[in-house]
């Protein structure tokens, strides 16, 4: 079994493991149509002449570097030359409004700017130039707006390294910083509210990518692992699962071209392991079961026994009556669902969100490894990770990885101890006071511990919705179910201090266009939302749902959206997750509506 050194910071790990790679590939990106690499030793060369070109510029250690740009490989070789340099690197989203970068530009004092492209320039220009921080601003991409803006120089990110000429063991030698020391300010992405700056140490990282090296090298072996990057590399789950980890395993990153291409580019780069969230296996198993559904009568049972046959594998093992049809299944349908996935995942590992168990199972049926983690930003953030070797639990986020001590609060909440846990939020005491007691981070979710020592998850503490009887209900449960159901894309439910719950539902574009055709209907969004055949239509999912739920969980009444909730809108973080804020400050006044019918 391979182990993973014991290393004082990111930038040490990342300079042994170019020094050990030397010109094998590195980071892959898609141009003209082709993949091309850079190397570990070309990359390591970047970060070396990147940090250097920073001190230059009048960068001290400490000083706060915001990066905003796409997954790419400029954006990886920016975030460790920030660190190489001292400095702190500020991920930010690419989908920040102007506002949104005036607050995390005022809040972190960042010095720098490093932004990918004129377009994400225009947004951010006019916020650095207000603040009273900022002073330079880097281009990845060419620009004919060079030189000085207000009080912000202007400057090329390939001509400043171009410019220079570091070795990199030089570079390495002069990063002495420990493990204690500050490497990121994450801005958590506002599920309730202004987006706080999370401060990350080394050696919570360190942590993560130590406690996972572990799982990986003891469940599935470690060997020359690739990744493909989707996810933003400024949410704390890509920066670590994603960039940092791939790091520490010697992996080579793929960098997708994107959501709507991220189906081509699995079955072309054939990733061995995914960090994922569980919406898209949710749409994902969604398309999956619209295709076979169209492959006639015999695929479609294929896929009924595989179903059937994988549900009485999690439950404890295939039965012998059913073994032949399951080596059937092996040969035939399995390989062309793998195939799609690009033949040889070993896991893809789900966080960021909950799970919904049904989800799971169901790749798991189709023989492909789907794990659940748990984790917080404010946790560096992986706390815990299901483990084939101890027995997939889908409705459990698996025990916590090494180095990580959990318990249980009185109030059932979710306490985490370790070196993985932040040193506060930044320039905020009174939340680092809240949420961090004696060393525990108090999660705000809450859970409980299995027979095996597994973490159960019930809801987030803020999010449980208290009827007006006392009764506790976890709306993101019903929200997965919902989501389920081909007919409904996305779902919120409310009904805190209420006698029951109602729903807020989008209803399927799919689904609804194929119910359109068939009806002769015109497919408009607003007209179908009034339109009571389709409403009609769409209660008789819920009602399905409800046939599974509680009496105090069953979604009595609900309206439909006029929108899908997007990043864009400002109804989903761009983690994927929905602002309840938001979207109640929308739709507020017409669910409570609901109450007076």
């Amino acid at each position: 079994m391979r182990q993973l050194e014991h290393f004082p910071n990111l930038v040490a790990m990342f300079f042994a493991r170019a020094k050990a790679k030397d010109d094998l590939p590195f980071l892959w990106a898609k141009k003209n149509g082709s993949w091309r690499s850079i190397s570990w030793r070309e990359a390591s060369l970047q970060v070396a002449n990147l940090a250097s070109a920073l001190t230059r510029l009048g960068l001290k250690p400490g000083d706060r570097v915001m990066l905003v740009a796409e997954n790419r490989p400029e954006w990886l070789i920016s975030d460790l030359a920030i660190m190489a340099a001292g400095c702190v690197t500020v991920p930010t989203y690419t989908t920040n409004t102007e506002r949104d970068h005036q607050h995390i530009l005022d809040d972190s004092g960042a010095r720098a700017v490093i932004v990918s492209t004129q377009k994400l320039a225009r947004t951010l220009l006019p916020a650095a130039i207000r603040s009273s921080g900022c002073e330079h601003v880097l281009m990845m991409e060419p620009s004919s707006g060079l030189g000085q803006t207000g009080n912000v120089h202007m400057h090329d990110w390939s001509a400043l390294i171009a410019a220079e000429h570091t070795d990199p063991e030089a570079c390495a030698a002069t990063a002495t910083f420990a493990r204690e020391d500050l490497a990121c300010i994450i801005y958590t992405s506002g599920t309730g509210g202004a987006p706080r700056g999370v401060m990350q140490h080394h050696g919570a990282i360190l942590c993560n990518i130590e406690g996972c090296a572990k799982l990986i090298s003891e469940d599935f072996g470690w060997d020359d692992e690739v990744f493909l990057s989707f996810l933003p590399a400024s949410h704390a789950y890509e920066h670590s699962g994603g960039q940092m980890f791939p790091i520490g395993l010697g992996a080579q990153i793929y960098y997708s071209e994107g959501l709507e291409k991220l189906a081509s580019n699995i079955e072309e780069v054939r990733p061995t392991i995914m960090v994922v969230v569980p919406r898209l296996f949710e749409v994902l198993r969604q398309r999956i079961l619209k295709q076979v559904e169209k492959q006639g009568r015999f695929t479609n049972y294929l896929m009924d026994r595989a179903l059937d046959i994988g549900a009485k594998s999690y439950g404890g093992g295939v039965p012998f009556i059913d073994q032949p049809m399951n080596l059937f299944l092996s040969r035939t349908l399995k390989p062309k669902i793998a195939k799609r996935f690009g033949g040889r995942i070993k896991a893809m590992v789900s966080g960021g969100a909950p799970l919904n168990p049904e989800v799971g199972i169901f790749f798991h049926s189709l023989g492909l490894t789907l794990l659940q983690g748990y984790g917080q930003t404010e946790a560096a953030p992986v706390i815990s990770c299901n483990r084939p070797r101890a027995g997939l639990k889908m409705d459990t986020v698996g025990p916590p990885l090494d180095g990580v001590e959990v318990r249980i609060a009185e109030d059932g909440e979710i306490l985490v101890k370790g070196e993985l846990v932040m040193h506060g939020y930044w320039r905020n005491d009174a939340e680092t006071q809240r949420v961090l007691k004696d060393g525990w981070l108090h999660t705000g979710d809450v859970g409980h511990l299995d027979e095996a020592g597994r973490i159960v998850i019930t809801d987030r503490k803020k999010d449980l919705i208290v009827n007006d009887k006392g009764d506790n209900v976890a709306p993101q449960k019903v929200e997965g179910m919902l989501t389920l159901q081909p007919e409904i894309l996305q779902a919120m439910v409310a009904g805190d201090r209420r006698p029951y719950l109602v729903g807020l539902i989008v209803p399927d574009p799919e689904w609804s266009a194929e119910w359109c055709a068939a009806q002769r209907r015109t497919c408009h969004f607003a007209v179908l939302a009034k339109d009571p055949d389709f409403i009609r239509a769409v209660s008789e999912a819920v009602e399905r749902v409800n046939r599974e739920l509680s009496v105090i969980e069953k979604v009595r009444r609900f309206i439909l959206a006029d929108e899908p909730f997007t990043v864009e809108n400002q109804m989903l973080t761009p983690s994927i997750k929905i602002r309840r804020h938001v979207i109640k400050e929308k739709y507020g006044a017409r669910l409570d509506a609901l109450y007076k019918r």
